[in-house]
């Protein structure tokens, strides 16, 4: 740290240990035990609102660290030392509901347990807190919000701004700070560069290096767990289930911001896939088993059967996994862990032909689940399997919400070593790894957190040179499903085998 920045720190340390002493600060927070990294940042905030330094302040704090409950604290201290004032304070939030809700929630909550506040404020049009004159305004930031107007004359906040588009801070949002030389906060937890979190953080980091005034406050979950022990023990169960370089971990927990492309599956996840088992040719007594089904097209005149030769088509591809429940009993898990043991797949196959065989899998493997790509054609496959082996079938429908979570769970399920290939795994097992190896990704903006992931429609085989598909991927990536279904605490069910309806199948598929 160099002098200009301690001074700086020192001086706003001091800032806030006199108004500490005032009466509206106090009770404003004399129920409130604040932490030290907080304590930083409130410093700050408060020395540039009262002096009038319209300084742009930067908070990344770990999810469940105190953020929330810091702006709160932080609004109604300022509504009460500003209450003779004609002060506006602006709060936008990427949605209005259920995020400005919220944190209108979190205000009222502080206004109401505090005797300097409690029955002396007001609300006004359903988004605005008044004490006084002074007044602080809750508004949306989504893309679709009719903002414009508005002024913050004292406090601009953006709450999670790492979700609110820039193109429309820009527009809509920066504006209302223009002409006041009002204190701009940004909050909000890591996610990619790209984000106006970021700009902002790399803006604010250059100003600090050129005057030595403390902008930015990145805060990750060391520094939380060394003031709240059990704080710490959280995040570790969390790298436990998920790894310790698991997106969510790294941005949520250690405010380290993601590569938001490239390849998904690294040399690194690759290696933490590979098991010592051996691939099985039946299932081994007291082990339990699931089928993970990719459900591919079937090409013209297929329906009773055959693979007719067209070597551009996707796949049905069908994982089977032996199930380690002993990982369940771990208090860090919690969770089952997949071994790989078998896998097949049909290109261009008839359903009539797939339902069968795939029917013959589950009742030799004595599977307890099976997971079926239920989309488009798949679902009625799934219907059919379904009716044919009662309380065994779980369907799974790909969209763009349940793919990006279904991409999230399984990196974390392989980062966490649940996910294991047979040390055999031979012509399909190399396939499969050349598939994950060209699987791509991209992280989209918005709060939803999606990712979109797969493997590119131009990609080529690295060994064959023709296309590169994803469909053996996709069908392993189903064991994540498997992580939310109930496994029994014994020897694994036998299915009961239920009326066959292929014949009422001819003429559907």
């Amino acid at each position: 740290m160099n002098r200009k920045t301690a001074d700086a720190e020192i001086k706003a340390h001091d800032v806030l240990l006199a108004l500490t002493k005032s009466e509206a600060f106090s009770q404003s927070f004399s129920h409130l035990r604040l932490r030290k990294y907080q304590e930083a940042a409130l410093a700050v905030a408060v020395h540039s609102v009262m002096a009038h330094l319209g300084l742009t302040l930067v908070v990344m704090f770990p999810r469940q660290s105190g953020k929330n409950e810091l702006q709160a604290q932080l609004e109604a201290f300022l509504l009460v030392k500003l209450q003779d004032t004609d002060a506006e304070l602006v709060k936008v939030s990427p949605t209005w509901k259920p995020q400005s809700l919220n944190a209108m929630r979190r205000l009222e909550r502080v206004l109401m347990r505090n005797e300097l506040t409690r029955g002396k404020f007001s609300k006004e049009s359903g988004y605005i807190f008044r004490i006084g004159r002074a007044r602080i305004y809750f508004l949306s930031a989504a893309p679709e919000a009719n903002i414009v107007g508005a002024t913050a004359s004292t406090l601009l906040e953006v709450d999670e701004a790492q979700d609110v588009q820039i193109a429309k801070f820009d527009k809509d949002i920066a504006p209302m700070a223009a002409s006041t030389n009002a204190t701009r906060i940004f909050w909000g937890t890591a996610w990619t560069a790209h984000t106006l979190l970021a700009r902002e953080l790399r803006a604010a980091r250059q100003l600090e290096a050129r005057d030595g005034q403390r902008r930015t406050f990145v805060t990750s979950a060391i520094q939380v767990g060394d003031e709240v022990p059990a704080y710490r023990a959280f995040v570790e169960g969390q790298i436990a289930s998920l790894g310790r370089d698991h997106p969510a971990v790294r941005s949520q927990f250690f405010s380290q911001e993601l590569d938001d492309g490239g390849g998904l599956f690294t040399a690194q996840r690759r290696a933490l896939m590979q098991g010592g088992h051996l691939t099985l040719n039946a299932p081994r007594p007291g082990q339990s088993y699931a089928l993970l089904l990719d459900v591919g097209g079937e090409d013209a005149g297929s329906l009773s059967g055959g693979d007719p030769a067209n070597p551009g088509r996707d796949s049905t591809a069908l994982t089977v996994v032996e199930v380690d429940l002993s990982t369940c009993a771990d208090p860090l898990v919690h969770a089952p862990a997949y071994r790989c043991v078998a896998r097949q797949v049909w290109q261009g196959a008839g359903h009539d032909r797939l339902y069968r065989e795939v029917r013959a899998q589950a009742e030799h493997w004595r599977a307890r689940w099976l997971v079926v790509d239920a989309t488009g054609i798949g679902a009625g496959l799934a219907a059919f399997l379904e009716r044919s082996l009662p309380g065994r079938v779980h369907p799974f429908v790909f969209s763009a919400a349940s793919k990006s979570k279904l991409g999230w769970d399984f990196t974390a399920l392989v980062d966490a070593g649940r996910w294991k290939e047979p040390r055999d795994a031979g012509e399909l097992g190399a396939l499969f790894l050349r598939q994950a190896e060209g699987c791509t990704f991209s992280l989209l903006p918005g709060p939803e957190k999606r990712m979109r992931w797969g493997v590119p429609e131009s990609a080529n085989d690295p060994l064959t040179g023709g296309r590169l598909h994803d469909d053996l991927l996709l069908s392993a990536a189903l064991a994540a499903v498997l992580d939310e279904l109930p496994w029994p605490s014994g020897a694994p069910v036998l299915l009961v085998k239920g009326r066959d309806p292929l014949e009422e199948m001819e003429g559907k598929f």
